[in-house]
């Protein structure tokens, strides 16, 4: 153990006197590694955060949630024509009852209706914003989180009343405290709406999911009043139990909707199904091909790399070969020889792929300000790189490793 700690503090110092002493040469032969650790690990770690952030939205859809609908979300197959989804009739409240008694009370379900509309307070008033009508056990499915105020209440539901859960941006527009929006009346399509609570700010991300800090949330009836059923993206949403998977529920809530629209055995189905871990596992095979772009153009950095790390070992072994004679004539093994430049060259490696790292590290940093968007280095990519740094130093000191090993010392002391 002494013996091998001996030689790893010589390799190190070795290693170390190299970059001293040969600064260009030395630096030009890790430029090819520092260029493809920053590759891949860089496109690693930002293709790492925006899967997680994708991913984090499509979670905020919901856990083992089924949308039924008319479109399938992401798009249709080639060879299916958009007309036919457009000519599939609209899911109803009558049918997500329905739903509900057929498959079972363990199973959630929630009708959603989406529009967008104005919001007027005074003399503000702000356009373009979602409008959700929902029923009671959206919030089963969807939790949202009040920060003022309350959340709607089952009087509400049944009764339609004009009680309206208000988006935490839009709180801040027109009442600058959101806090104060809570008891207000605002005007909603020519009616009348009293804040019964804000949710709590969620923040943005590439896929907002039901964007609640834009949203005004309100009951289905009271929507209803305002804007038509079938013409607003009318949804049954259905969440399942842990112990159910989703292709499980599938099953299920296909045999109750064709049986609800009397749909014959040999005729196609006129809804769809989209579960929200098919849209995950979707963008899991997007990414996987992303990632894999990566690490071709990172390895063909490393390959010109490794030549690099290579040809300098191959100088580095013709300098010392006297010493390796010297070396090997007063006891020396071929192995200490062999290991001592492995070692070497991966400390090369090693120290390239550290100021590739840092490089990696930095650029985060700043992206992760200049665009409000978060990038992680994670511990697996830090191993991943050291793995490949390490490998490759191996990989491109062996030739010139074997050779010192392999000389005579007599030779090798004459060579000067």
């Amino acid at each position: 153990m002494r013996k091998t700690l001996q030689i790893l503090g010589n390799s190190l110092k070795l290693a170390m006197q190299e970059l001293h002493k040969n600064k260009l040469r030395t630096f030009l032969s890790l430029f090819g590694v520092t260029i493809g650790i920053f590759c891949i690990i860089g496109v690693l770690s930002a293709v790492s955060s925006l899967e997680k952030n994708v991913q984090d939205g499509i979670k905020s859809l919901g856990s083992n949630t089924i949308y039924i609908d008319k479109w399938r979300y992401g798009g249709g197959d080639g060879d299916y024509p958009w007309w036919k989804y457009l000519n599939r009739p609209s899911c109803r409240m009558t049918e997500a009852r329905m739903v509900k008694q057929k498959v079972g009370s363990d199973i959630k379900v929630a009708f959603n209706m989406s529009s967008q509309g104005m919001v007027e307070f005074g003399n503000t008033n702000i356009d373009g914003l979602n409008f959700h009508g929902i029923t009671e056990e959206f919030d089963d499915i969807q939790p949202m989180e009040i920060q003022y105020g309350r959340y709607l209440s089952a009087s509400d539901f049944a009764l339609g009343s004009a009680n309206i859960i208000l988006g935490y941006d839009i709180a801040e527009k027109l009442f600058d405290n959101p806090e104060k929006a809570v008891g207000q009346e605002v005007k909603l399509k020519g009616r009348k709406g009293r804040v019964a609570g804000v949710v709590r700010k969620q923040g943005k991300g590439l896929i907002s999911g039901w964007d609640f800090d834009n949203s005004v949330v309100l009951s289905y009836a009271f929507m209803q009043q305002m804007f038509e059923e079938r013409y607003n993206n009318p949804k049954i949403i259905v969440a399942g139990p842990a112990n159910i998977s989703a292709d499980d529920l599938k099953g299920e809530l296909r045999g109750a909707m064709r049986s609800i629209r009397r749909i014959g055995p040999t005729e196609e189905d006129n809804f769809e199904l989209n579960a929200v871990s098919d849209l995950s596992n979707a963008v899991d095979n997007i990414f996987a091909s992303v990632n894999l772009g990566g690490w071709l153009i990172g390895l063909l950095s490393l390959i010109v790399g490794a030549f690099g790390i290579a040809n300098i070992m191959f100088v580095t072994v013709r300098e010392r070969t006297p010493f390796i004679g010297l070396k090997k004539a007063i006891g020396a093994k071929r192995r200490t020889i062999l290991m001592e430049f492995l070692l070497e060259s991966s400390f090369i490696c090693i120290i390239g792929g550290l100021i590739g790292l840092g490089l990696v590290i930095s650029l985060a940093a700043v992206f992760s300000r200049v665009f409000n968007f978060p990038i992680y280095v994670s511990m697996q990519n830090l191993g991943i790189a050291f793995g490949i740094c390490l490998g490759i130093g191996i990989l491109a000191g062996i030739i010139p490793a074997a050779i010192a090993a392999r000389m005579d010392p007599v030779v090798a002391i004459r060579s000067k």
